[in-house]
């Protein structure tokens, strides 16, 4: 067993190891988990943000300045966006950073809409001006759909919109890359970049070291680890929920396409992706919590209140990942159950010991490539 987990390893070490790689959004949740995932495969990698978004955080903990670059600054900055792109000539770009919290939207609209449009055109102008980048990956959110609050899970194809700042300004992002890589990206000589550009829109992601306010999952640790109940609002309200290393596993398969595919005429590589679980992942908010409930176990205490006023968000969301199945034989590697299992041993053992984080962090990356094999 062991040799042929070696062999089915080597692909993707051997696709990564080397590397020169940025990452937008390095000192956030899901920019974290990827700068770790690429780490281990061997890449160079280095990042840009423009703080560390939350105190703690995955990028403290884990100790993460001392396996990257870490460059920061303002993301819809394009002046300092294209210096870092002329220093480290980066081949794959993955483009995470954002504005991403629903709520927070609300209160600061145009805050989100600087970072989450002005971001993705300064990243953008980076990709297509860098003679060096054979792939970007844009992530955006399922929240990119025009929300009908029907029962069917959104496609690739259908309708973008957003009907609060959060899911619009995501949308218009999703325009500005369209945009971009019809005009720019198409062989247009001088003007024009030669990067495959692709962007990915995930479900509800969830996983140890996020500490995001107004999330359930760090919502729910911060609680029961102080003895508090958890409350929420919304209990019917149906998401997409994702392990943040099913995510990535996604992100580095549609990099790896993009960039080997990188000027190839036909190649098989749509323009945008949904990453969502199966079926059985998609529950109600009060089934996840009664999972979690049960998985924490005492002092896992919950009350539903319903608050005065509540920004408008939709009920019901999920997405179809049947395009990057049907190309890719891509498919998610863990259970909802396993991926709260693990979540819930990330907290436990960092609560336990904060020194341990790395370390767990590393071992559930080497568990999703253990997986694969």
């Amino acid at each position: 067993m062991e040799g042929l987990e070696l062999m089915a390893e080597r692909p993707r070490q051997a696709f990564w190891s080397g590397k020169r790689v940025l990452i937008t959004g390095h000192t956030g949740f899901i920019g974290g988990w990827l700068s770790h995932a690429l780490t281990s495969l061997g890449a160079k990698v280095s990042g840009y943000a423009d703080e560390v978004p939350t105190t703690p955080s995955l990028f403290e903990a884990t100790g993460l300045a001392d396996l990257v670059t870490d460059h920061r600054g303002d993301i819809a900055d394009a002046s300092r966006v294209a210096e870092v792109f002329g220093r480290d000539q980066p081949e794959i770009v993955f483009h995470l950073a954002a504005q991403p919290l629903v709520r927070r939207a609300f209160r600061k609209p145009v805050e989100t809409y600087q970072a989450n449009l002005m971001g993705t055109l300064a990243v953008l102008e980076g990709v297509r001006h860098a003679k060096s980048v054979a792939a970007a990956v844009f992530m955006t959110t399922d929240k990119v759909y025009l929300n009908k609050e029907w029962i069917w899970p959104y496609r690739e194809t259908d309708e973008l919109g957003g009907h609060e700042p959060y899911g619009l300004s995501k949308a218009m992002a999703e325009m500005a890359i369209a945009q971009y890589r019809k005009t720019y990206f198409g062989g247009q000589g001088d003007a024009g970049g030669t990067a495959r550009i692709v962007s990915v829109r995930a479900g509800n992601v969830f996983g140890g070291g996020d500490w995001s306010e107004d999330r359930l999952v760090p919502d729910a640790v911060r609680a029961w680890g102080s003895g508090q109940p958890l409350v929420i609002r919304s209990p019917q309200s149906t998401r997409p929920w994702q392990h943040v290393l099913e995510v990535a596993d996604g992100l580095l398969m549609l990099a790896e396409r993009a960039a080997s595919a990188s000027g190839a005429t036909g190649a098989p590589l749509q323009d945008a992706y949904n990453i969502g679980p199966d079926a059985a992942a998609v529950v109600p908010v009060g089934d996840l919590v009664q999972r979690m409930s049960e998985k924490w176990g005492a002092g896992a205490d919950v009350r539903i209140e319903t608050p005065q006023w509540q920004a408008p968000e939709s009920k019901l969301l999920a997405v179809d990942s049947a395009l990057l199945r049907q190309d890719f034989g891509w498919q998610p590697k863990f259970s909802l159950d396993k991926g709260l299992d693990m979540t819930i041993a990330w907290y436990r053992s960092v609560l336990r010991d904060p020194s341990s984080s790395r370390l767990i962090t590393q071992k559930q990356i080497a568990g999703l490539f253990d997986d694969q094999c």
